[in-house]
Order: C-alpha cells, then structure tokens, then sequence
C-alpha cells in the first residue's frame, strides 16, 4: 500500500492558523484535494477530522490518544501510526492518504512514499507547520501550476 501525503501549505511551510487556513480559500484547489482522496481511507487527527461536517475518503482512520468512537459510520480510531497503517491495510486500499493536521504530517513523514503538496505563494502567520524534510531523500517529480497554486508531487527518492 502505497502513503501519500497531501497538504496546501504556504512558502513559510504554514498550513494552518487556529481550526482555519491562514489565505483565502482557493476553490480549484479544495477540488482537486477532494478528488484526489475520494474513494481512498485517510489518515488524519481527531481535532481535524472534527473540523470537518463531511469527511473526506473512503474511510477515516482517525488518530487519537484516547479511545473513541465516532458518529460517522466509516470512521476508525487508531493510537499509533503503525495501527493506522495496519487499519488501512486491512481495508484492501492501494493508497491511503494522510490529510493533517501539523502533528500527524510530522508523525508519518518517515513512512510515506510520496507527497502532493499545494504550494500557496507568500508567506502567511500561523501556528501549524508542514515538516521540513530532507531534500536528498526526496525527488521532485512533478510540478502543475494553477492560477493561484502550484501542485508538487514528490516521492520519496530510491537511495533512501
């Protein structure tokens, strides 16, 4: 199974400010996110996965310390990366997607094969940070831009 990150986030690495998007909302970007995940589980924390009224994918395995249960039927609790990994696994998926927020990003940057990241132009006060990562372990393979955004897909470099 393939572990895709995916992240809009400014050129200071912001990608949040309290429970919003610091920049405007950019609704060809929102799109293409949306059609990218569906059809596919996610990964992602509780408060993120409360922020939303509609969760996105398939199925939503849900990080949290303590254990619970959800009000939405394809939700799925997980204490640790490696049990979301496991719970994604066991759904039969290709691909799951890890959708935030900073602290899940920062969690499973070791284990993903690639990421697709929105890159807002500007810089942009927040209080949530995409991870830094290391260049040489990753490699640049696609590059879209947008009116108002460019779409990077990296993947994780094979001498890694």
């Amino acid at each position: 199974m393939e572990l895709i990150s995916v992240a809009a986030l400014a050129a200071n690495r912001v990608i949040g400010d309290g429970d919003d998007i610091p920049w405007e909302s950019i609704p060809e970007d929102k799109r293409q996110y949306r059609d990218r995940i569906a059809g596919h589980p996610v990964i992602l924390g509780r408060r993120t996965f409360e922020m939303y009224e509609d969760p996105p994918g398939s199925a939503q395995i849900v990080l949290s310390r303590s254990d619970r249960e959800f009000d939405v039927e394809t939700a799925r609790h997980a204490s640790s990366a490696e049990e979301a990994i496991d719970i994604a696994e066991s759904l039969e998926a290709e691909r799951a997607y890890v959708v935030g927020g900073a602290g899940i990003y920062d969690l499973f940057q070791p284990h993903l094969d690639r990421m697709i990241l929105s890159r807002i132009p500007g810089e942009y006060e927040g209080d949530a940070y995409y991870p830094e990562w290391d260049d040489s372990a990753w490699e640049l393979i696609e590059e879209t831009p947008y009116e108002e955004f460019t779409l990077q897909e990296w993947v994780r470099a094979k001498n890694t």
